[in-house]
């Protein structure tokens, strides 16, 4: 697909997003989810960017307002209403992620009453500390191409709340940890597990934040500064293999690779050791996920947006690759890093095998992609189009 066709379907699918989860035209019931927003608020930008058109800006911004507006608040369907972070509507207003912000899910949480019941809980709703580093992330992706300080305000405000909610320290052990899910309010753990990448995405997010409010006014620079959190969770980190065979944290691993590698090309990180460590186990897990030959499968047996996840990685993998040769003075003499980036690079037919598949009219009609309808748009949208969310400056 070349990238006339890639703008036009980017275009296509974004609207019909837009269309049908009350973004535009307004009026619907609005359908908001916080990972799939995300993703969208990039895709609206990239638009914008490649053609100019104001209308695309808008939506972005509107979305963001709508995400604030609803997963800001307290559900319909709660007994408790107003902003979760507690604050009256004005202050709320000023600080919409102050309280962290809902992941969207159709059921309301599990009651205090309530037995945990795994599979019920993937249905419920709270806050997940993976989706809101993905908000994060968007929000600084406004604030760069708006030139607005305040989008990265609002990211430092929800790092700052949501760290001092899910990092816990467990009784009778010396190491900190991160909960998977907490409640709504923020008051309780839901899962108590940590999440795979949960540490390494929250240290890469936190880091560009920072990255970004020290290249900018002096009046941002006085605002939530994360240099403790970016501490706590780098210590966290140590240690950890992030190796996994699914192929969304695989793509995860990538894109948290090439923001890294941004940093480091812009001289503001250091981290060699951790783009190092990535790329392997990102590789690691490519290896054995190709060797399962999953995506032989028919679309009934597919998760279109974990695979789509995997393309958009590749496209980070190839965006990374390069950066390390325009920027060689930046990354040193580390053949490891070029080795893995060449490594990486066999793999990306990938790219195109996920990405053709699932621009089939018959693949779309699949059970799984209906199901999941409004996340796998917006992941095939980012694949065709990865340089809005991609970009971290």
């Amino acid at each position: 697909m070349n990238q006339n066709e890639s703008l036009s379907m980017l275009r296509k699918l974004m609207l019909e997003f837009a269309g049908q989860t009350g973004l535009s035209p307004q009026g619907k019931p609005l359908r908001r989810y916080l990972w799939t927003d995300a993703f969208a608020v990039c895709n609206f930008l990239e638009l914008y960017r490649r053609t100019g058109d104001d209308s695309f800006k808008s939506l972005a911004l509107l979305l963001v307002n709508q995400v604030h507006e609803q997963l800001g608040r307290h559900r319909e369907d709660d007994a408790r209403t107003g902003w979760i972070s507690g604050l009256d509507e004005g202050e709320g207003r000023r600080h919409p992620t102050a309280g962290g912000l809902r992941i969207g899910k159709k059921m309301n949480e599990r009651g205090l009453a309530d037995p945990l019941d795994e599979d019920l809980e993937w249905d419920r709703d709270g806050q997940y500390y993976h989706y809101l580093t993905k908000w994060m992330h968007a929000l600084n992706r406004v604030s760069v191409v708006t030139a607005d300080p305040v989008y990265n305000t609002w990211a430092r405000e929800l790092a700052r709340t949501v760290h001092a909610r899910f990092v816990f320290t467990p009784p009778a052990l010396n190491r900190q940890y991160i909960y998977w899910k907490m409640s709504i309010d923020l008051s309780r753990s839901l899962v108590p597990t940590m999440g795979h990448h949960d540490p390494v995405d929250g240290f890469i997010t936190y880091s560009q934040l920072q990255a970004i409010a020290a290249d900018t006014s002096p009046q941002l620079r006085r605002r939530p500064d994360l240099r403790r959190e970016i501490a706590e969770l780098d210590g966290i980190c140590q240690g950890k293999s992030w190796v996994t065979d699914d192929p969304l944290g695989i793509g995860g691993l990538l894109c948290s690779a090439c923001q890294v590698a941004q940093m480091i090309g812009s001289g503001y990180f250091q981290r060699h050791d951790l783009l190092e460590a990535l790329l392997n186990d990102a590789l690691l897990g490519l290896e054995a996920y190709a060797a399962r030959n999953s995506l032989v499968l028919t679309a009934e047996h597919r998760l279109a947006f974990r695979e789509l996840g995997l393309a958009i990685g590749m496209h980070a993998a190839e965006r990374l690759s390069g950066l390390l040769s325009e920027k060689k003075e930046l990354f040193g003499d580390r053949d490891a890093l070029r080795q893995h980036a060449d490594s990486l690079m066999r793999y990306k037919p990938l790219i195109e095998t996920i990405e053709n598949f699932w621009l089939e009219d018959s693949a779309r009609k699949a059970n799984t992609w209906r199901e999941h309808l409004d996340i796998n748009m917006v992941m095939l949208a980012t694949s065709l189009a990865p340089d809005g969310f991609l970009q971290s400056s």
